[in-house]
């Protein structure tokens, strides 16, 4: 029989390894990041103008997972690194749209082997880390991707 509190047990607990493995993957990220001067959030925005070029605030937080309140001083800083630029959306002056730079487009060279490099310090076979992924976007709520 369970005792009253055992489901406060961090051990019965499934947000603790999916929080503890986050931050360990994200630490596996950072020398690579370091050399390009990005944080791992500046990073996975890059991804996303890589990806798009040009995308709204609110799009990007959507992509990211990310609030506004997030999102703002994130786009902030990349533009200041001049990598990306803001904007004010000519069809709707309340939208805020930012656009990847010469720089911010050069960067993706220095980036292009930081996940092949990441992968490769993860002791999780290919077929199991496929599996984590759909697992993943599942407990997203978005599906697989």
């Amino acid at each position: 029989m369970m005792e009253k509190y055992d489901a406060l047990r961090l051990d019965h607990q499934l947000c603790f390894p999916l929080y503890a493995a986050s931050r360990a993957v994200v630490k596996m990220y950072f020398p690579y990041l370091e050399k390009i001067g990005l944080t791992y959030t500046q990073y996975v925005a890059m991804m996303v103008f890589w990806e798009e070029q040009e995308v709204s605030a609110k799009h990007l937080g959507e992509r990211l997972f990310l609030d506004s309140g997030t999102v703002t001083p994130l786009l902030k800083s990349l533009e200041a690194k001049g990598l990306v630029v803001r904007a004010r959306s000519k069809e709707d002056e309340r939208v805020l749209m930012a656009r990847v730079t010469e720089a911010g487009m050069a960067l993706r060279e220095q980036a292009v082997t930081i996940p092949e490099n990441v992968a490769s310090c993860m002791k999780l076979p290919a077929k199991d880390a496929q599996e984590l992924y759909r697992i993943l976007y599942e407990v997203l709520g978005v599906g697989s991707k």
